[in-house]
């Protein structure tokens, strides 16, 4: 099952914004054990391509799906690439944009580009986008993915930011391919702490409310 699969049946990912990570591995087990497979772990991190390495040797042993997130230019792309990520996702399109979906395609892996308006929408399916995150969605909330639906049936889209399980089930009733659940699952507290029990229980509260 491919990532964009993976998230049509979980309906989720989470995105992990800590400025320290104790143990990939074990927040990794963690989300999973909690329902959901697919995590991202971002470029805000301090050396992300460690921890990517150390969640992605590890697989096969917790059951997750590991990319790498913020990604913003073709140096981080290969980085995190040859760190073990399964997909890469970028915040918006800078001027690299193209050049991270192209080393994506190139490793065989999928690209979620992020986009705010329709127009980078039409961006982000032209550079080859698996799937196109929409951000910060909570300024736009689930009504605008309605919107979209009418120009783009069928595109997946991903809302992220300010998503968390009182509105979640919303964006995917308005015809959201899946949610990132951000901090409302995995708050930096938490991961620095090593709180895997916490962790998982947020993650299983997040997943129930989908």
């Amino acid at each position: 099952m491919n990532t964009v699969e993976l998230l049509r049946a979980d309906r989720v990912l989470t995105v992990v914004r800590a400025p320290e990570i104790s143990d990939a591995r074990d927040l990794c087990a963690a989300l999973v054990a909690g329902g959901i497979h697919v995590v991202e772990l971002t470029y805000t991190t301090p050396d992300l391509p460690r921890h990517l390495e150390r969640a992605a040797s590890t697989a096969a042993e917790t059951g997750a799906v590991v990319g790498a997130g913020t990604v913003q230019t073709a140096d981080q792309a290969t980085q995190a690439i040859n760190a073990g990520a399964q997909f890469l996702v970028t915040p918006g399109q800078g001027p690299e944009a193209a050049a991270v979906a192209e080393a994506a395609r190139a490793a065989g892996i999928p690209v979620v580009l992020g986009a705010f308006t329709p127009s980078e929408v039409m961006t982000a399916l032209a550079l080859g986008s698996a799937a196109v995150k929409i951000f910060p969605a909570h300024h736009l909330g689930p009504k605008y993915f309605k919107d979209l639906n009418g120009p783009f049936p069928g595109v997946p889209l991903i809302p992220s930011g300010g998503v968390n399980a009182t509105n979640a089930h919303d964006f995917l009733a308005a015809g959201a391919l899946a949610v990132s659940a951000g901090t409302d699952v995995v708050s930096p507290a938490d991961v620095a702490a090593a709180n895997w029990s916490s962790i998982t229980a947020k993650a299983k509260t997040f997943s129930a409310a989908l």
